[in-house]
């Protein structure tokens, strides 16, 4: 006879959503349900007085700030997206500094080295693993078709149990894109973002977790590196954007820097949907401050999983017409 309090597993029944097995790229980071969640965490963790974030960032990252009564304070980029610390960190206070598009690795490494008080999103760049004692973020569905989930790399964890996230009511802009297409989904999209909204911080969800699970992490991170050289090799000599060329860290996009704020229209008419980083930088920034200038004119274009050769061809033609 089983236990009075063994949970009897059922037998028989419908059939749930066959989703592959397999193993997670961060299996040993801790588990959460968003990015913005994991920085609370950090914070609540570290307790630190005061955070200085840059200004060429999502204003997703304040909601926790502010829930926490945490300081801030903006600190501005130079031209390789890199911080301009013209100001001294206090003992208690922590600096944020994103991985910009996953290009940035090296950049992280020289600033881990420089500042003990760093806290590094990887919300852009996955497949950069953390340095060790380094508080490091990522959100999964930045990378992929998942309704949330972030990881978080941090040495001592919260001595609080936190309940288990639920997925299931924010997967309608994943399964309908399948059945009608990423436009018809995109509002539910849209929903989904405002369900994540001012979330208690949770575990990620089982649904995430098994999603997570079955993904071909080498071969998206192959296919995201064919695309990136493959634009890069052709844009190089009109990008004004100047990098190195990352190896082995399958950037979230490849960054097309060019001086024409109506490129991003001509992309989207001809169905290919650039997102801007980040529409509140307007109200962060003033005209003539460069993060200003890159939320303009800063082209992120999409080289990830979904997209072949030919894809990289359409979108190399498209943009030729109006270079």
């Amino acid at each position: 006879m089983p236990k009075a309090k063994e949970v009897i597993k059922p037998i028989g029944g419908f059939y749930d959503l066959q989703l592959p097995t397999g193993n997670e790229y961060y299996a040993d980071l801790l588990r959460l349900n968003t990015g913005r969640n994991a920085l609370e965490y950090i914070l609540r963790q570290k307790a630190y007085s005061k955070i200085y974030i840059p200004f060429f960032t999502c204003d997703v990252l304040l909601e926790p700030i502010k829930k926490l009564g945490v300081k801030y304070e903006f600190y501005s980029i130079n031209e390789r997206l890199e911080p301009i610390i013209n100001f001294e960190i206090e003992p208690t206070a922590c600096l944020l500094y994103t991985n910009y598009f996953g290009i940035k690795h090296d950049a992280v490494i020289t600033l881990s080295e420089q500042i003990p008080n760093i806290i590094i999103d990887n919300s852009q760049a996955f497949y950069s693993e953390p340095l060790p004692g380094v508080d490091t973020f990522y959100s999964c569905r930045k990378f992929f078709g998942v309704p949330d989930g972030a990881y978080l790399n941090i040495k001592k964890k919260l001595n609080k149990k936190l309940p288990i996230d639920v997925s299931y009511n924010r997967v309608s802009h994943l399964t309908k894109s399948i059945d009608l297409g990423i436009e018809a989904a995109y509002a539910d999209s849209l929903i989904n973002n405002k369900l994540l909204e001012n979330n208690e911080i949770k575990i990620m969800s089982n649904l995430t977790k098994r999603i997570m699970c079955g993904i071909r992490y080498d071969e998206c991170a192959q296919i995201r590196e064919r695309n990136f050289f493959f634009l890069h090799q052709h844009l190089k000599e009109f990008n004004l954007f100047q990098f190195d060329f990352p190896t082995n860290k399958s950037p979230m996009v490849y960054p097309f820097l060019y001086d024409d704020r109506n490129l991003k229209i001509h992309l989207i008419q001809k169905k290919i949907f650039v997102p801007t980083y980040w529409p509140n930088v307007y109200n962060w920034t003033s005209a003539g401050m460069y993060e200003n200038y890159l939320t303009t004119n800063l082209v992120p274009l999409p080289i990830d999983h979904r997209y072949n050769l030919k894809d990289m061809f359409y979108m190399l033609n498209t943009l030729k017409q109006v270079l």
